[in-house]
């Protein structure tokens, strides 16, 4: 698994390095050495899923303990390879609710967001910090997405809305789009501001054309 692992993470860096890769945010963070790994097996697996939470776990406590911006925790899967959207978006909100019910087992939700998965409101909460998460696979509609394995990228929500206070967001927003219709032809139809609409239907990098509903349940006390 160790050459696997390495082989992997090389992947992940060089499909982020390339200089047309639309999301400037994941090259910051890479650049200043604040975008973690994590490899897991298969994604539709859950025997992983304790090590993955421990991860996110240690992530959480060195992004509060040094702050700042552009940090992420890449959890990296080794399949599986033949998948499409559908399924993709069934085992990531598999893998997601496995995560979420044992971390509500020790931690409340941050109270900074909302619980509800249909609120404008909504961020993934692990040990009280609310995350923004970006998806990537094979098989996705997304060329900025279209990562040869599974992957899960988390974001601390909490660092966006310090760039916000500090007049720093919209900039990089607009860049983000911008180089995003260079990449893939078009901004992301999913994507839209925090606040507006759920964040959940950004997750997975498809396009709902029709009303859509998460499947996730939190179970957290808030």
């Amino acid at each position: 698994m160790g050459n696997d692992r390495e082989n992997i993470i090389a992947e992940f860096i060089e499909f982020i390095s390339d200089k047309t890769f639309s999301c400037i945010g994941a090259k910051a963070a890479m650049a200043k050495d604040q975008l973690k790994f994590f490899v897991s097996g298969n994604m539709a697996c859950p025997t992983n899923d304790k090590d993955i939470l421990d991860f996110l776990y240690d992530f959480i406590d060195s992004y509060r303990k040094k702050g700042g911006y552009f940090h992420s925790a890449a959890i990296l899967f080794t399949g599986p390879g033949q998948i499409t959207e559908t399924i993709f978006e069934n085992i990531l909100w598999q893998r997601l609710q496995a995560i979420s019910d044992m971390d509500a087992e020790m931690y409340n939700y941050d109270k900074r967001v909302s619980a509800d998965p249909a609120s404008h409101d909504f961020s993934f909460s692990l040990k009280e910090e609310a995350f923004f998460i970006i998806a990537m696979h094979p098989a996705s509609s997304r060329a900025s997405r279209r990562f040869a394995y599974p992957a899960l990228v988390f974001n601390p929500h909490a660092q966006f809305e310090e760039m916000k206070e500090k007049d720093k967001y919209e900039s990089m927003k607009e860049t983000v789009r911008k180089r995003d219709i260079l990449y893939s032809g078009s901004v992301n139809p999913m994507v839209d501001d925090y606040g507006r609409s759920s964040e959940t239907t950004q997750y997975s990098g498809k396009n709902y054309n029709e009303p859509w509903e998460c499947p996730l349940k939190i179970k957290h006390d808030q």
